[in-house]
């Protein structure tokens, strides 16, 4: 049953061009964030055009250095394939979605990382693939992740909320923050203004969310969502010496496959339903 109190966060969030509002009674996990305010003060469709920006200078000088993954690697097309399959499952979340002009690549990187920025644009580097030895089910735990944090529009709201708190210039530079390093505008506020650091990075909320959403339109798509917990504990495996918890905005390794765990009852039958 929809609360007043949900009620009047979704007004909220349809007043301010919100993707996706409040969540209502469903089957899957249960998020409860409420949607910001913030997020609507930056407009959907310039932070998704500064993203394409961003992503096709990323990929130019990745083919520049060689480090491109070429259309017909077989890591490419594998990460294609899983993408393919967990898209569709995406838009329930973001209606947006079924507009984006989604891309998948595969940067040669020692980084063991990937994201998915607004707009559907989304980049895997090779380590993660290589040094963690990921199944499949474990690569749709990460693509989810990351595709997650898009569709709930996390690099949107922390946008608005720069904008509104430090008057932060363009959208661009401030795509430019989230994903690729802390901009000079951005350094020199925190060094005059002492401005929250934890702001530079998706919070730990909005983590523990992309974690579960994540987890849900992957096993939608068929894919194992107890994969979640193999792939934090390789992921805290490959981060000995990782500050503590409490030091960084993502939630430590236990921590996430704690919560995995207590939300595999919701998603296990996802799964079974998509195996069938």
């Amino acid at each position: 049953m929809l609360t007043k109190r949900a009620f009047l966060y979704g007004c909220v969030g349809c007043a301010c061009g919100l993707g996706g509002g409040v969540l209502l009674a469903r089957e899957g996990v249960e998020v409860n964030k409420e949607a910001s305010v913030f997020a609507g003060l930056v407009p959907a469709a310039e932070v998704e055009q500064s993203a394409r920006k961003q992503y096709a200078e990323m990929m130019k000088q990745a083919a520049a250095k060689n480090a491109l993954a070429p259309d017909n690697h077989p890591q490419v097309i594998r990460l294609r394939r899983i993408a393919k399959d967990i898209i569709p499952h995406s838009f329930d979340w973001n209606l947006r979605a079924k507009e984006w002009q989604w891309e998948v690549n595969l940067i040669g990187s020692t980084q063991i990382n990937a994201f998915c920025m607004p707009g559907g644009k989304i980049a895997f580097y090779s380590a993660i693939l290589t040094q963690l030895q990921l199944t499949d089910d474990e690569v749709a735990m990460v693509m989810g992740h990351e595709i997650a944090h898009a569709l709930r529009e996390h690099a949107r709201e922390r946008m608005g909320k720069a904008t509104a708190t430090n008057g932060l210039a363009t959208v661009g530079s401030t795509v430019a923050a989230v994903f690729f390093g802390v901009s000079p505008q951005i350094t020199d506020l925190v060094a005059k203004q002492g401005a929250n650091l934890l702001n530079l990075k998706f919070s730990r909320d909005d983590e523990t969310e992309a974690d579960l959403v994540g987890m849900e339109i992957a096993a939608r798509a068929g894919f194992d969502p107890r994969a979640g917990v193999t792939l934090w504990q390789k992921m805290s495996a490959s981060n000995k010496g990782a500050p503590p918890q409490w030091l960084s905005t993502h939630p430590s390794g236990n921590t996430r496959i704690e919560e995995i765990q207590a939300n595999l009852p919701k998603v296990l039958p996802l799964y079974e339903r998509a195996k069938q």
